[in-house]
């Protein structure tokens, strides 16, 4: 067993439409992420990101339900912690995981800078810009008109800066990617992006994207969404391989990291459906490229990213 960062699920969108109803136990069975399979996998940190679902109203009065649920039905169970410092961060490990809370599209903030500062108060240590499309911020992956960040998405950026939240770029339009970057004084983690050399989707970051990552210190998380791995219905646990080394390539050793977007698919990579498999897949990277190099991807590398990034109590 091998421990393991998981910078993106979407356990919060399922527990908030009620397609599950608890984290452990009875209610949980529509999870891929649960309170059992975290404690037995060997995590030592997931990342529990906010994201309403579109038929849900875009309010900040949504959000707040999807933070009440993280703490009442996540941070209240045994053996979780609840990272908002390097300090607490400190204290995780395999059997202890960490709990890392996002927001994934700042459309329920509502333009209100007042609820993302009472959003960090409550643990918010990541964010999103947009999700797909385009909202107050910026233009998404799928925004036809590719538009960057608005000015009141620049004075965002800013914003986390100041208080200590990571920007996450992973559902940027391209241009809005750069924007940030440019905005940014601060590096900035893609949770749940892969090589778009590899597999031509929208939500893949194309090479100068990876570069600029690497090259202002930020992370990329290796996503196991099978349509952002490889076209068709059959993918493989191997079919990764060609996205670690792509970003292997372009200097990336460093900054890799995963980022598996369970539970927000309805479809898995073969055997890879929840922790227990992502231990797994841990397995055969340290068969093909050594323990060191295994070790930077499902943790290291996340772990002190983190370190340097998060505030100090």
């Amino acid at each position: 067993m091998r421990a393991f960062v998981d910078l993106h699920c979407d356990v919060l969108a399922k527990l908030l439409t009620g397609e599950a109803s608890a984290f452990e136990g009875p209610g949980a069975e529509a999870l891929d992420v649960t309170h059992e399979g975290l404690v037995g996998s060997g995590a030592v940190l997931q990342t529990f990101a906010v994201y309403l679902p579109k038929r849900m109203p875009q309010t900040f009065l949504s959000v707040a339900a999807a933070v009440d649920a993280f703490h009442r039905q996540v941070l209240s169970l045994p053996h979780m912690t609840f990272v908002r410092t390097r300090e607490d961060l400190a204290t995780c490990g395999p059997g202890r995981p960490g709990a890392l809370l996002a927001l994934e599209g700042a459309e329920g903030l509502e333009g209100s800078f007042a609820a993302l500062r009472l959003l960090h108060r409550l643990g918010l240590r990541m964010l999103g810009p947009t999700w797909n499309d385009a909202n107050w911020a910026a233009d998404g992956a799928m925004e036809p008109r590719g538009g960057g960040l608005t000015q009141a998405g620049r004075e965002l950026v800013k914003a986390c800066n100041e208080l200590g939240i990571i920007v996450d770029v992973s559902h940027l339009s391209e241009r809005a990617f750069h924007d940030v970057l440019e905005e940014s004084s601060r590096p900035v983690v893609a949770s749940h992006s892969n090589a778009r050399s590899v597999c031509d989707h929208p939500r893949n970051l194309r090479d100068d994207q990876i570069r600029a990552v690497v090259e202002t210190g930020g992370l990329i998380g290796l996503t196991f969404v099978p349509w952002f791995v490889k076209e068709g219905e059959e993918v493989a646990p191997e079919d990764l391989i060609p996205h670690i080394e792509r970003v292997l390539e372009l200097g990336g050793e460093d900054h890799l990291a995963l980022g598996s977007d369970y539970d927000g698919i309805d479809r898995h990579i073969r055997g890879l459906s929840g922790p227990r498999d992502t231990a797994d897949l841990l397995e055969r990277l340290a068969a093909r490229y050594g323990g060191e190099l295994a070790e930077k991807i499902a943790y290291a590398n996340a772990f002190r990213f983190l370190s340097n990034q998060l505030p100090s109590a």
